[in-house]
C-alpha cells in the first residue's frame, strides 16, 4: 500500500509539475526574471510555497543562484525566459562550472512545434549551454518534466558538482499530463562516485613519511566535500605545512601555525617559497591551474606528487601523480587518518623542516613590504578582518581588491571565503553575496569589491533592497580597472588605455538611489565607523573607500613564469 501511495499518479500542467518536483528537492527559493517564455512557470508561484527573488539581469540570477549553492551547498535556482534571457545566464553556467558550484538554471523555450524555425526569442540554448554545464535537458512532453528535475538536481550537487539547466518549451508548461515523480532512477553512465582505494591511501601515507620536506596543498575540493576536520588533523598528525590554492582558501584556518596561505601568481610569499623547496605534495581536490603553480613542468620538477580528486579527469591532466586517490576527498582523508592511527603515528617534535617553515613565515610576516599611506589595501582589509565575527560570509569581485584579500583577508572559520577563480567573473561577487545572506542570513555577508567589477551588477541593489537582504559591498575605490592597469604599468610600458573611470558613478549617491545606505570612509577612523555601521544595518550598505591609483598587488608570478620567479615589493 505505501509503494501504491508513492507511486500514485496526478493529472497537472508541466509547470505545475515543476514547482512540485522542485518543492520535493527542498526547493524554498528561485532567483530569476519572468518573460514570455516561462510565464506559466511563473503563475504557478502564486500557487506553491517557493519564494521568487526578483534579479535586475538574467545574469544576475545565476550568480545569485551561484553563491546560494556554494554557501548551502545545495543546487541553487535560478528561472530565465527563452532568447536573451536564455542567453544572458551562459556566463554565470561557465562561472558555476568552472568553480564546482550546485546550480541548476530553468529557462523557458518557444513551443516545440517552433523550435528550429527562427521563432520570436528562439535561441538553442542547449547548444549553446552543452560546453558549460554538466548536463542540459529539455523535455518534449509534460511527463517528463519531473523526472528531468529529479536527474538534474542529483547531477547538480553529486559527485563533482555543477549546473544543470533545464529548457522547457512553453507548451509544455501549459500541457497536462498524468505525473509520477520517481523516488529512484538510473542515469546511463553517470557513476559519480567511487571508493577511495586503500592501498592508494596507504602509498600516499608511506611517500609522506618517506620525504624530508612535505607540503599540503589543498583546493576547492576540500571545501566541497566540507573536509575542513579531516584536513586539519592530517595535518596536524604528520605536522604538515598548509598552502591553498586561491579556490582552496578558507579550507584550512589561517590563523593556525601550519597555515601558509594562497600559492600562486598573487599568492603570499611564504606559501610561494615553500612550495619551490618542497619535496612531496599531498594535493587535495586541486586541478593544478596555471595561476596556482605556474609552469606546469616547473611545479613538478622536483616534486612526488600524491593527488586526491572526486574527478578521475584531473588525475594527470596537468601535472603528472605519482600516487592518484580517486574519490570523495573528505573520505579519502578519513581513510588515511584510519591507517595513521593503526599504525600509531603521531608526529610531535619539530622537524627541521617545520622549523624552517615557521621561520620562513615569520620573516614575511615582518618583512614584507605593504603600502606606506594610511588607507593601503593591506591596513584596509586588516581592519576589515578585525571587525567581522570569525563566521561571516566573504564574496569577492574579480580584480585586484580579489588578490589583496587573498593576501591580506585571513579566514578563520573554513567555508566561509567565495570568489569566482576559474572563470574570473567580474560582476559575479555582488549577486553571489546576496545568494549567500540567503543561505546563510544569520550570518554577516561582505562582498569585497572593486569600483569596475561592482559597476558590472550594480543594480543588483535593487533586488538587495527590495528583498530585505542586508548584504554590505566593501569597495576598494582606485577609479580604474585596477588589474588592467597593474598589468599596462607592467608589461605595456605604460601605456594605460581604456581603465580610467573618473569617479563615475559616485557609489554613495548611487547607494542612496536604490534606497541602500552608502556610506565614504577616507580615513582608518571613518572607516572602522563604517564597518560597525553595516553591521548593525538592516538594508544593503555599500562602503566606498578611496585607494591610491598606483598601488600594485604584490608579490606576482608573471605568466609563463614558475613560482620561483616570484617579484616582490620593493
Amino acid at each position: 500500500m505505501v509503494i501504491e501511495l508513492m507511486n500514485k499518479m496526478e493529472t497537472m500542467t508541466g509547470a505545475k509539475a515543476l514547482m512540485t518536483a522542485m518543492e520535493k528537492e527542498g526547493v524554498k527559493q528561485v532567483f530569476g526574471i519572468p518573460g514570455g517564455a516561462n510565464l506559466p512557470m511563473y503563475d504557478e508561484f502564486a500557487r506553491c510555497n517557493i519564494r521568487h527573488i526578483l534579479a535586475r539581469h538574467e545574469q544576475s540570477a545565476a550568480h545569485m543562484a551561484d553563491g546560494f549553492g556554494r554557501v548551502s551547498r545545495k543546487p541553487g535556482v535560478c528561472f530565465a525566459t527563452s532568447g536573451p534571457g536564455a542567453t544572458n545566464i551562459l556566463t554565470g553556467l561557465a562561472t558555476a562550472q568552472a568553480d564546482s558550484a550546485p546550480m541548476v538554471a530553468v529557462t523557458g523555450q518557444v513551443p516545440v512545434a517552433m523550435i528550429g524555425r527562427d521563432a520570436f526569442q528562439e535561441s538553442d540554448i542547449i547548444g549553446m549551454s552543452n560546453p558549460v554545464v554538466k548536463y542540459a535537458f529539455q523535455p518534449r512532453t509534460a511527463s517528463e518534466v519531473p523526472g528531468a528535475v529529479r536527474k538534474g538536481f542529483y547531477i547538480a550537487r553529486t559527485g563533482r558538482p555543477g549546473p544543470v539547466l533545464i529548457d522547457i518549451p512553453k507548451d509544455v508548461q501549459q500541457n497536462e499530463a498524468e505525473m509520477e515523480f520517481p523516488d529512484e532512477f538510473k542515469i546511463q553512465g553517470y557513476h559519480p562516485w567511487a571508493d577511495p582505494d586503500i592501498v592508494a591511501c596507504e602509498r600516499a601515507i608511506d611517500m609522506l613519511l618517506n620525504s624530508e620536506k612535505p607540503i599540503i596543498l589543498s583546493g576547492g575540493g576540500t571545501i566541497i566535500s566540507s573536509a575542513f576536520a579531516e584536513l586539519q588533523s592530517i595535518a596536524e598528525t604528520l605536522m604538515l605545512p598548509v598552502v591553498t590554492t586561491f579556490k582552496g582558501k578558507g579550507s584550512f584556518p589561517e590563523n593556525h601555525p601550519l597555515s601558509l596561505g594562497p600559492i600562486g601568481m598573487h599568492g603570499h610569499a611564504e606559501a610561494n617559497k615553500m612550495m619551490t623547496e618542497a619535496d612531496c605534495v599531498l594535493a587535495i581536490g586541486t586541478r593544478f591551474s596555471d595561476r596556482s603553480v605556474g609552469t606546469f613542468e616547473a611545479f613538478e620538477k622536483r616534486l612526488k606528487i600524491i593527488h586526491l580528486d572526486v574527478d578521475p579527469a584531473e588525475i594527470g591532466k596537468n601535472q603528472t601523480a605519482q600516487v592518484a586517490v580517486v574519490g570523495d576527498v573528505k573520505a579519502s582523508l578519513r581513510i588515511m587518518i584510519k591507517l595513521l592511527l593503526q599504525r600509531a603515528i603521531k608526529k610531535t617534535e619539530e622537524s627541521t623542516w617545520i622549523k624552517h617553515v615557521k621561520e620562513t613565515k615569520a620573516y614575511w610576516k615582518e618583512n614584507l613590504k605593504i603600502h606606506p599611506g594610511e588607507m593601503g589595501a593591506a591596513k584596509i582589509l586588516r581592519k576589515l578582518r578585525e571587525l567581522l565575527p570569525p563566521e561571516s560570509i566573504i564574496t569577492t569581485e574579480v580584480g585586484q581588491h580579489q588578490m589583496w584579500a587573498s593576501l591580506f583577508y585571513d579566514v578563520i572559520q573554513p567555508g566561509t571565503f567565495f570568489s569566482s577563480t576559474g572563470l574570473g567573473t567580474m560582476g559575479w561577487g555582488f549577486p553571489a553575496s546576496i545568494g549567500a545572506k540567503v543561505a546563510r542570513p544569520d550570518v554577516p555577508v561582505v562582498d569585497i569589491a572593486g569600483d569596475g567589477s561592482f559597476a558590472m551588477t550594480e543594480n543588483s541593489l535593487a533586488t538587495a533592497v527590495l528583498e530585505d537582504i542586508p548584504v554590505i559591498v566593501f569597495i576598494l575605490n582606485n577609479y580604474s580597472l585596477g588589474m588592467v592597469a597593474q598589468w599596462q604599468r607592467t608589461f605595456y610600458d605604460k601605456r594605460m588605455i581604456g581603465v580610467d573611470q573618473q569617479n563615475c558613478p559616485d557609489y554613495v549617491k548611487l547607494a542612496e538611489s536604490y534606497g541602500a545606505q552608502g556610506i565614504r570612509a577616507q580615513s582608518m577612523d571613518e572607516l572602522h565607523k563604517a564597518i560597525k555601521t553595516a553591521l548593525s544595518s538592516d538594508v544593503a550598505t555599500v562602503i566606498d573607500i578611496p585607494i591610491d591609483p598606483v598601488e600594485d598587488v604584490l608579490p606576482f608570478v608573471a605568466p609563463g613564469t614558475s613560482l620561483a620567479d616570484m617579484v616582490l615589493p620593493s
